[in-house]
């Protein structure tokens, strides 16, 4: 049993109840919220694991949501999932470029979204960076057991996915990653996610890191390094 908790926030009574019986049923300590009003608050009170967010939400909708959670320091690191009935490329970019770190979209298998938060959890705390182990790239510096990115040694608020392609990138510097290969990284194999979501990750984590962003280099039709440094 993991105790992990998880939010949901969803407004359809059926598919909330459906998402938190199954969680539960794996172990998953499950709040739920039916608006993104009493969503918010929650995922600011009670220190949530992961949450599983819908993108149309009555009044604050799931992308005015994300964008408060990642702007507040409390909540600027949790996993965000959301889930939407709209599979068009423009609409996963746009919640993915507000912060969420995956999306699934409806109807889906509730034994499939259970695995992808279970993958993403064990992920998120576990992964495969040594903890002991500072990463130091020109005035970048990564602290994998941490999760902490400074520059110039001022802290870097990333997201867990922008964390996983930044560290992904700086453990192999000068080597050549596909889209493909970043999102299998990142969020394994069974991940359904475009060339474009990846980009729009990448501009996110560039904008981010600032000086240091034009570390991370384009390689036209194939992909991103970073850049080896000196």
């Amino acid at each position: 049993m993991s105790g992990e908790k998880i939010l949901v926030v969803e407004d359809e009574a059926a598919i909330r109840e459906l998402i938190a019986y199954n969680l539960k049923r794996e172990g998953y300590v499950v709040d739920t919220a039916d608006s993104g009003e009493d969503g918010l608050r929650m995922a600011f009170t009670s220190s949530p694991a992961l949450i599983l967010l819908d993108l149309m939400l009555p009044g604050m909708d799931g992308l005015a949501i994300c964008r408060a959670l990642r702007a507040d320091k409390r909540t600027s690191s949790i996993p965000i999932i959301m889930l939407t009935a709209r599979s068009e490329e423009t609409d996963v970019v746009t919640g993915l470029g507000v912060g969420a770190d995956d999306y699934v979209t409806k109807p889906f298998s509730p034994r499939v979204l259970v695995a992808r938060v279970r993958a993403f959890l064990r992920r998120a705390t576990v992964g495969d960076a040594d903890p002991t182990t500072v990463l130091i790239a020109g005035q970048l510096s990564i602290d994998p057991g941490r999760h902490d990115v400074r520059v110039d040694g001022t802290r870097v608020e990333l997201t867990p996915t922008e964390f996983q392609i930044l560290l992904t990138l700086v453990r192999r510097p000068g080597w050549v990653f596909s889209r493909y290969q970043i999102v299998n990284a990142v969020r394994g194999s069974d991940a359904i996610i475009t060339d474009r979501a990846v980009d729009v990750q990448i501009v996110g984590l560039r904008k981010k890191l600032g000086d240091c962003g034009h570390y991370i280099e384009t390689v036209r039709g194939v992909g991103y390094r970073f850049k080896e440094l000196e």
